[in-house]
């Protein structure tokens, strides 16, 4: 197959690619969900007039002029309302929060009054409203709350509390399997041999996946066997997308093609047009997404940010569109080859409001320390000419 470039790549993912379906979930499970469809009001909020103040629920007009001393005929407090009518020369303790009674049309707060018994002296007047929040002041029966696509955080969801709605429709989240391959590999804790490497792209991707809002199936290491390898595809039958790490080529010891053909993968394509990453590989399985991704842990964590993120987006139902800004660079860059190149940036926000991206200057894609520490990839497109310190280029930020 022949190299085809990043955009195609993405738009063959994404074609005919729909968002999950919605589920109801309650408000304590809802925190960095994808809202499926909007709330509305069903109620005011607040859904009386309330004070505003501590103070006493009073007639204006009868405190224009004061001192004025009013008789006190009750107490309103939050959840225990005044249930008579205020009248002329009277008032009602209140407290903020609580219904304002039926006749009053103000609040005197508390420290602009004298109490003995039930004689209240009101010491400063006050205008009709003054200190009163009216039903409806924060929202009305039928406003528009919360938007379908929102990712819900703390004030989305106490927002939604208080528009009494114990549950949230949701995009169900998608799930991820991933499949680490290769004999050289063991896990983080483990006692590799002197030929043996620690497994680090399954634990990175399962975080990516999880901070995009998928839950994950880690199915662990799989030998460089051809029936593991499609027992472990199997296995992974009933999730909404496949991510392979290595053995994608078509080496003595890459089994990993071949097993997901015999397991029913159509393979769409296989080799982008991209440094690092070029040995990435997409096909389908009926309803299933399979990204093969090389082995080296840069470029299946540049690949994973290219290609998983879009297509998680796209089924939750977000934006799955190129996010790219741009940047000045903090350094030259040579002339580009055939190949679209992601190169690891250091990214400074200078005191202009603008950004500069410098690379680093060793760029191997086995390296996960500088990629830890880049916080951007300075995207070079193809034949892309010499590039000098200034120039404005566009960058990929790293944000997980």
């Amino acid at each position: 197959m022949a190299l085809i470039p990043v955009e195609e790549a993405r738009a063959r993912i994404l074609k005919g690619v729909n968002p999950l379906p919605a589920e109801d979930v309650t408000l304590e499970q809802t925190l960095g969900r994808v809202l499926a469809k909007p709330l509305k009001a069903v109620r005011n909020q607040p859904p009386f007039n309330a004070s505003a103040m501590d103070g006493y629920a009073v007639i204006a007009a009868d405190v224009a002029n004061t001192p004025a001393t009013l008789k006190l005929i009750g107490l309103s407090a939050a959840g225990h309302a005044f249930k008579g009518a205020v009248k002329p020369g009277q008032c009602v303790r209140i407290f903020t929060g609580a219904p304002v009674p039926k006749g009053a049309d103000a609040v005197v707060i508390q420290e602009n009054t004298e109490a003995s018994g039930k004689a209240v002296t009101v010491l400063q007047p006050v205008k009709p409203e003054q200190n009163i929040r009216f039903a409806g002041l924060d929202f009305r029966k039928g406003d528009a709350l919360l938007p379908a696509g929102l990712t819900l955080g703390a004030r989305d969801i106490g927002l939604a509390a208080a528009a009494n709605a114990p549950t949230l429709a949701v995009r169900r989240r998608p799930v991820v399997a991933l499949i680490a391959t290769g004999d050289e590999l063991v896990l983080p804790g483990g006692k590799p041999r002197a030929d043996q490497i620690v497994s680090s792209n399954s634990h990175a991707l399962a975080a990516m996946a999880q901070h995009l809002g998928a839950r994950v199936m880690n199915l662990g290491i799989v030998p460089d066997n051809l029936k593991a390898t499609e027992r472990a595809i199997a296995r992974a039958a009933t999730t909404d997308i496949l991510v392979t790490t290595g053995g994608a080529s078509v080496g003595d010891h890459d089994y990993v093609q071949e097993a997901l053909k015999n397991s029913g993968v159509a393979i769409d394509f296989w080799k982008i047009a991209m440094r690092p990453g070029k040995p990435f590989m997409y096909g389908r399985r009926r309803g299933q997404h399979v990204l093969g991704l090389p082995g080296n842990p840069v470029s299946s964590l540049v690949c994973a940010r290219l290609f998983l993120k879009p297509l998680i987006d796209a089924l939750l139902g977000l934006p799955a569109g190129d996010d790219l800004v741009e940047a000045r660079l903090g350094a030259s860059m040579k002339e580009n080859d055939s190949r679209q190149d992601y190169v690891r940036a250091r990214l400074v926000e200078t005191s202009d409001g603008y950004r500069t991206a410098t690379p680093f200057a060793v760029q191997d894609s086995s390296m996960q320390r500088t990629f830890r520490e880049a916080e951007a990839l300075i995207v070079r497109p193809p034949r892309a000419p010499v590039a000098s310190a200034g120039d404005v280029v566009k960058i990929l930020r790293l944000d997980f």
